[in-house]
Parts: C-alpha cells; structure tokens; sequence
C-alpha cells in the first residue's frame, strides 16, 4: 500500500528535476505570457503585476495568434477536425458500420461544443507555444459526460515511463479549510484542519496534493476504484510522517485523464527543450530593451537636459517659466541651451525595433496562423494554406505529429470511453465486433499538411499526360486509380464518395462491353444498309460495287 511518506519522496523526486526548469519558465513568463504560471503554491489568487517587463506587447500578440490558429487549424469548433475509421476500408463500405460511425461521430462533437474543452484546450495552446509544455485533465462529468481542468506550468511535476512518455502527474496547490472539509468531508481532513474548521477559521489555507499515476501494485481482483489501472490520491502535504497516512480521496481511473503534449523533446527530458517562446526569448529580451532606449531617446530630444544662468535653472525648477511667462536675467549668457551637441538617430532604433519584431513574429508563425484566425473559418481550404506556407508547414510537421499522438488521440479515446460508460453511444453493429477503430484528423492543417504531397501527383499527372502526346505507351506507367486515391486522401475526402477498386474496374469492364456492342451494332447497321443498297442497285448501269461504293459516299 503506498503510504503519504512514499508519495511526499517521490514529489520531492520530481520537484527537484522541475526545479532546473523554474528560471526559463519564469522568464518566459515575464516576456511573453505574463500572469501564466504557479512557480509558488502561494501564487493563487494574486493581483499584482507581472507584466511590468513587457513595454512592447509584440510576442504577447504573436503568441495569441498562434494560440487562436492553432485552435481554429487543429481543434476548430466550427468545423469537423477527426472522423472515426476502421483498419479495413471494406468494413466502411457496409452500411451499418458507416451509420455506427457516424453517428457516434455527432455525438462526440456534441460532447465538445456543451462541456468547457474548446475553452481549455485554447488555454492549452497558449500555454504550449510560450513554455512547451501544457497540461490537463479530462475527468468524468455527471452532466456534459467530461469536464476539462487546465493547469498552468510550474504548478505541478511530471514524470515518464520506460517510454519516454508521460504517466505521472503531481501538483501542488492551496485550498481554503471551507472548500477543503466541503470538497472531501469533514471526517477525512487531519486535526489540524478540523480545529480551525471548529474554530471558523474557514479561509485558512491548507497545502493539498492532487496524484495520477499508474497504480503497479494493485490488487486486480477488487473491484475498488482505487486499485483501478490508474490511481488518483488527494491528500494534505503537511503530513508527513508514517503514522499520518489520512488522504483525503483516494480512487482510480480506468484510462488516464492528464494529458500533456509538449512542443518539442531532446531525449530522455520531462519537458519540452524548444518552443516559439524559446526561440523568440533573446529577441523579445532585445525588443524590450530597443522600446525602452527608444523612449529615452525620444524624452531627450523633447525633453533635453539644458545648462544656463542659474536664474532661470531656479525659476524652471521652481515649476516656473510658463508659456507667456517673462523673466528677467542680467548675466551675459541669458539663453538656455542643450547639455548635448547631437540628437539621437531615432530612425535607426525604430528599424532596430522593426527587424526584432519581424523575427519574433516570425518565430510564433504569425502569418501562417494569423491566414487562419483571422479568416471565415468554415471557408478557409487546405490547398489555400498548404500553396500559401507550405515551407512553414514542413517545419510543423513534427510538431503535429506529437500533438496527436500525446494530446489529440488520449482525448478522443478518453471522450469515447466516457460516453460508452454513460450509455449514450450506440450498440455498434456485429462486424465491429473485436475491430480497433482508427481515428483520421480533417482539420485543416492535418490536410495542409497531407496537400503538399497533392503537387507531386499534381506534377506527375500533368508530365505523364505530355509524354503521353508522343509516345502513347507511357500512359500504361501511371495507376490513375491509386493516383486518385491518395489524391483523395490527401484533401480528407469522406471514403463513402470513393469507388474501391473492384467496383471501379467492373464499372469498366461494363463501359468496354457496352462500347464493343456499341460498335457491333453499328457494324451490322452498316452492313445492312450496304446489303440493302447492293440489292437495289440496277446491274446495267455499270459495275454493282462501284455503284454501291458511290451511294455510300466512300467514292
């Protein structure tokens, strides 16, 4: 049994290998996304400023794009983004199977637009483009079927498998002692917690640790939700002794709720390595510094330090020396002048200012995900952006990878096991019986990503026609039939609207038929009407045949 002492070791494990992190966090916190990230568990519920090292607002915006195109070309609401398949195309072209599909289909994305996961997973990105790494749970929901939890970087650890994957998680935060003894019952809380609750001290805070992790010691033959494939504790940090074991909560889940996709991994390391925000730090760093020279530049050249009679210095400091204010001033030298004999160049800075800005836009692929914020959503194409960025598509190739596979596919297979423990989803029909159903993306940077290929077959159909012009033969070298379904594949067109290729060649073979009796008909036509004319042609007006070759228009 895993006692609060072993779970105490292991978050100091994890906290101690988050802790080398912390200070890039921190920074690309303060530069880009201020406001983000828990790097103490008092930082709840804190007002004050953070964004006081952000005088140019550039990566901000930039990262607000990304986070907005990201949504609307991976996970858009207005639009379908992933379609349920079989690993058998066969399988799909049977009725039942393509309205099973279907319709669970529709009641997933149901399932999104009424629960808060467009709303989170906008958090998600937000947080993934500036830090890398982001965070959430999908937990079961009595009403919406499932109920997403962001949380932001710094506020919880993570830890990996033999795999390299994510499958630990453990977050520090605060609670008040009310919401403590609410949340979990007053006979589950430590002593300490029930005096103060006795006492009112109710907006106490008390230090809680929330645990996901795979359960490896749990007795299979219970049927308690925590010895469940994956456990889940909730207890009070400050307990930390053997003979403290009290949690607050202790249960299990069936599949596991926390995802975490990182931008991008070196190794055998937790968190991301590199993101938009990494590489856009310097320049943000120099931004923030060319904007502050830049306004000191500018308050010299309105405002310059001056030197003169000390007469009009005091009558100045003084608050004196208004518009239409005379003075008088006997010394020899009565003017004031400029303390500086140059004037700064402040063209120069702002085209410094221009060039930083153009890469750190750059580095948050601005223009690409701004063509897809910034558009009618529903009407934006795959071949608009993929002809537009396809270069810039290539570089997120990886990128996208990662994301289904540690963010888009856990949630569709999470989403789809909550629907079927609540009964909502249809019995599916018996050829699905034992069959793994496959997830294919739509969205529209999944099938940019897929048309960059298209200008290949593109390409080729188009060179293959040309040869085809001088030497026939090489027509036979290109398999028209694949050509158009990888073509199809490629703009996600729905397989239901595409023949298989047994149809298609009996469709042909019919065409071939009709086409031959087609013409045998016309032969016996033809050699009807020849008969015919033959008979009635007189034989004593010339040669019968020629006759017969003139009234047929072949002399």
């Amino acid at each position: 049994m895993t006692t609060i002492k072993s779970y105490n070791k292991r978050l100091e494990s994890l906290s101690s290998e988050r802790s080398t992190f912390i200070p890039l966090w921190a920074d690309l916190s303060d530069y880009h996304l201020a406001h983000r990230g828990r790097f103490l568990i008092t930082d709840n519920n804190k007002g004050a400023r953070r964004d006081t090292k952000q005088l140019n607002n550039t990566s901000r915006l930039a990262n607000r794009t990304l986070a907005s195109g990201m949504m609307a070309g991976i996970t858009s609401p207005a639009r379908p983004w992933f379609r349920l398949a079989t690993p058998d195309p066969k399988l799909r072209e049977i009725p039942a199977v393509r309205e099973w599909l279907h319709a669970v289909q529709t009641i997933m994305y149901a399932i999104y637009s009424q629960s808060n996961t467009y709303n989170s997973l906008s958090s998600l990105y937000a947080e993934l483009g500036v830090f890398g790494t982001s965070t959430m749970g999908v937990y079961s929901d009595f009403n919406n079927v499932i109920h997403c939890q962001p949380y932001t970087i710094g506020s919880y650890a993570l830890g990996l498998d033999g795999r390299n994957k994510v499958d630990s998680f453990y977050r520090e935060y605060q609670k008040t002692v009310g919401s403590v003894v609410k949340e979990f019952g007053i006979n589950n809380v430590s002593d300490a917690v029930k005096r103060q609750w006795d006492t009112g001290n109710t907006e106490a805070k008390v230090d809680v640790v929330h645990v996901v992790e795979p359960n490896d010691d749990r007795d299979m033959g219970s049927p308690l939700a925590r010895n469940k494939k994956i456990r889940s504790a909730t207890y009070e940090k400050g307990q930390q002794t053997s003979k403290s074991n009290r949690f607050l909560k202790e249960s299990g889940f069936d599949i596991d709720p926390i995802l975490s996709p990182r931008w991008d991994v070196t190794g055998e390391d937790v968190y991301a390595t590199d993101c938009p925000g990494m590489t856009a730090l310097g320049d943000t760093k120099l931004l923030q510094l060319s904007e502050r020279r830049t306004y000191q530049a500018v308050d010299v050249v309105i405002r310059p330090p001056m030197v003169g009679p000390s007469s009009i210095v005091n009558k100045i400091n003084q608050g004196g020396l208004k518009p239409g204010e005379a003075i008088a001033n006997d010394t020899q030298s009565a003017g004031l002048k400029s303390v500086y004999d140059f004037r700064p160049d402040i063209n120069a800075i702002s085209m410094l200012t221009d060039k930083v800005e153009f890469r750190i836009k750059r580095s948050f692929y601005e223009d690409l995900f701004l063509m897809l914020a910034n558009s009618d959503r529903r009407q934006i194409t795959a071949r608009e952006v993929a002809e537009k960025h396809e270069e810039k598509l290539l570089m997120l190739g990886p990128v996208l990878e990662r994301l289904q596979s540690e963010l888009l596919d856990p949630l569709i297979d999470i989403t789809f096991h909550h629907a079927q423990v609540a009964g909502i989803l249809p019995p599916p029909p018996p050829e699905l019986d034992n069959v793994e159903l496959r997830v294919e993306y739509v969205s529209v940077l999944a099938q940019a990503q897929r048309m960059v290929s298209v200008g290949a077959i593109n390409q080729m159909a188009d060179f293959v026609g040309n040869v085809a012009n001088i030497w026939p033969e090489a027509r036979h070298k290109f398999d028209a039939l694949q050509a158009v379904d990888d073509y199809a594949d490629a703009l996600g067109v729905a397989p239901t609207i595409i023949r298989d290729d047994k149809t298609v060649r009996e469709m042909m073979q019919q065409e071939q038929q009709a086409a031959q009796a087609q013409q045998a008909a016309e032969m016996a036509q033809q050699a009807a009407t020849t008969a015919k004319t033959a008979s009635e042609t007189s034989m004593d007006d010339g040669n019968a045949l020629t006759t017969t070759l003139r009234n047929a228009g072949l002399m």
